[in-house]
């Protein structure tokens, strides 16, 4: 996501470099880079123009004033701070406060509108600790109800529907007075999307609303289609007036303009962003890490708070004493491997991390090596697990047949293996980094 938009900005900003001071003339030539730059991310131009302009003169208010700031940087700290501001400056809340609280959710066909229902039920539960109801109210598509009925099944959450009723409006209603006999404190309903915006559904979504009154109206558009999503968007809240956006398929090829401009058109936030199948791909969107992440500078606070949530304390504090007695062991690793996986995908990951992105752009990087390493691992036995100093040749070429790779592989790994156990141990101790990084050096993967 934006990786284009990001090449061209750091073309942009790059007009700047070398220079000891802001004139008018670099300022100019920055500027009229970023505007290019916009309009390719499918930014509508009159918004593009517009915020140049404030980049302008924000650059020219501050020529004089921070002179001990070189002129790239500070033209990358004025675009991230009106990027911030373009995109809604803040995060926005979900409005939980109902008994039960009511989301209805809104949208065209093919925006992932089902998915999503279930994604926020699965974040309401686990990150809120809330006991949602998933509401079938897409009469009109069969597949709709099947696929939230598993999608359902698969967090755990139970999924309301009526056979044979084709009325989403006396379903929704239905299952309000279900949520509140059964003791469900939030209700997600999914209503019927359409290929293009249209009376008749417009009619439809209309009278669910103002028969539920929901606390909050969700509308989810596909990033994918740019700057068409932010006209439907408008189309909408024109409307049925909804409270917020969510942005799926941010793991697609978009250029981003949906992103960057839907709360400037609209005047409704962006709540979350979604990318991916996998039900925990769902977060909350907040404009200054997006912006941060935009320029190629990483997003650490959303890494470490992927981190936190599967992180365990106690069995931190086991696995620190391990690592210090040089007693880490394979059953270890898989244990840090699986709560690794959970985060997300290895290159998502990678990109958050300051300076890496640029890195890992043309990386490809497979998270199906986690599989050859599980299976190496599986293949060994309990005893083995814990004592990796068992594994001779005959040993390894058992374990080479159980998980079908080849004696070489399973070599490597037990050598990466070692490396990376010496180097945990020597951090562990304190040890200098020039010594650290001389077992680095050979660490293959």
């Amino acid at each position: 996501m934006f990786d284009s938009l990001n090449e061209r900005l750091e073309g942009a900003f790059s007009v700047l470099k070398g220079q000891h001071k802001i004139t008018e003339i670099n300022i100019a030539q920055s500027v009229k880079e970023i505007r290019r730059a916009l309009v390719a991310a499918d930014v509508n131009f009159k918004i593009a123009k517009e915020f140049t302009e404030k980049v302008k003169d924000q650059a020219l208010g501050q020529r004089n004033v921070l002179k001990s700031v070189r002129p790239g940087e500070l033209m990358v700290k004025i675009v991230e701070d009106e990027l911030v501001e373009l995109m809604g400056s803040e995060a926005s809340e979900v409005n939980l406060k109902g008994k039960p609280a009511v989301i209805l959710v809104a949208g065209l066909q093919g925006s992932g509108k089902t998915t999503f229902s279930a994604k926020l039920a699965n974040f309401l539960k686990t990150k809120k600790k809330m006991s949602p109801l998933l509401v079938a109210c897409d009469v009109y598509r069969p597949a709709a109800i099947n696929q939230l009925t598993v999608l359902g099944e698969q967090i755990n959450v139970p999924v309301y529907k009526e056979e044979g009723n084709q009325n989403p409006v006396e379903i929704s209603g239905n299952a309000i007075m279900h949520a509140n006999t059964h003791h469900f404190n939030v209700v997600i309903v999914d209503t019927a999307g359409r290929l293009s915006v249209d009376e008749e559904m417009m009619n439809e979504i209309s009278a669910i609303k103002k028969a539920i009154t929901p606390q909050e109206t969700l509308f989810v558009v596909d990033s994918m289609t740019g700057q068409d999503a932010v006209n439907t968007a408008k189309a909408f809240n024109d409307r049925i007036d909804y409270d917020g956006v969510v942005l799926t398929k941010l793991d697609g090829d978009t250029r981003g303009g949906a992103a960057l401009t839907i709360k400037y058109t609209v005047g409704k936030p962006i709540k979350f962003v979604s990318s991916g199948e996998k039900m925990d791909t769902l977060d909350v969107f907040h404009p200054d890490r997006m912006a941060r992440r935009i320029l190629g500078m990483g997003d650490i606070v959303s890494l470490v708070e992927k981190a936190q949530e599967q992180f365990d304390e106690v069995e931190a504090k086991k696995l620190e004493k391990k690592i210090k007695k040089n007693k880490f062991d394979f059953d270890d690793f898989l244990v840090q491997l699986n709560q690794i996986r959970k985060m997300g995908d290895l290159k998502g990951l990678m990109s958050m991390i300051p300076g890496m992105s640029k890195m890992t752009k043309n990386l490809d990087i497979d998270d199906k090596a986690f599989v050859k390493v599980e299976s190496i691992i599986q293949s060994m036995t309990p005893e083995e697990r814990g004592n990796p100093d068992l594994l001779n040749m005959s040993r390894k070429k058992r374990i080479a047949t159980g998980c079908g790779r080849s004696v070489h592989e399973v070599n490597m790994f037990i050598k990466q293996f070692n490396q990376m156990k010496k180097m945990m141990h020597m951090m562990s101790k304190g040890k200098n980094m020039q010594n650290m990084m001389k077992n680095m050096q050979n660490f293959g993967g």
